[in-house]
């Protein structure tokens, strides 16, 4: 095939391997970045089966799925009235190839027609996600002080 995983809406059976990745992906990436237990909150809060599968049963989860292993995750939602991106990764060995910009197009496709803007969210100490957003067309909008650092917040205008 040689295509590399295929980007495609989550379902309910990939919810725990979901929450797996977060477990061991995301928190390794964050670790180094706003310490341990800062990470572990993260995934606490943010990867688990409830947070997950509710996501997933409003069809604002795409994964890649390489071969039936997750190669990426990528979640939508709304803050207020703002279209949102909470959740853009892709496994380590897949870094670079691109797979990220499949997972954020696939993620702004679902927006509904008319939509205006889409933000991200970043912690500041990620400057390797500031970098890549930053080639795909966001711009920072504001920079809000948390107790695990900074979050940046991006937008990018859609029209």
């Amino acid at each position: 095939m040689g295509t590399g995983p295929v980007v495609r809406n989550a379902l309910r059976d990939d919810v725990m391997a979901i929450c797996r990745f977060g477990e061991v992906h995301v928190r390794a990436h964050y670790a180094p970045l706003i310490g341990e237990e800062a990470a572990a909150r993260q995934i606490r809060m943010w990867w688990h089966e409830t947070n997950i599968a509710g996501a997933v049963a409003r069809g604002a989860v795409v994964v890649a799925d390489d071969g039936g292993h997750l190669a990426g995750v990528g979640q939508r939602g709304l803050d207020g009235d703002d279209h949102v991106i909470y959740k853009l990764y892709a496994h380590p060995r897949h870094r670079g190839s691109g797979l990220g910009v499949r997972l954020l197009d696939a993620l702004i496709g679902q927006l509904p027609e008319g939509a205006e803007r889409v933000y991200v969210e970043h912690f500041a100490a990620n400057e390797r996600a500031g970098a890549f957003y930053e080639r795909e067309g966001f711009t920072v909008d504001r920079i809000e002080p948390t107790s695990a650092g900074d979050v940046v917040w991006r937008v990018r205008e859609l029209r």
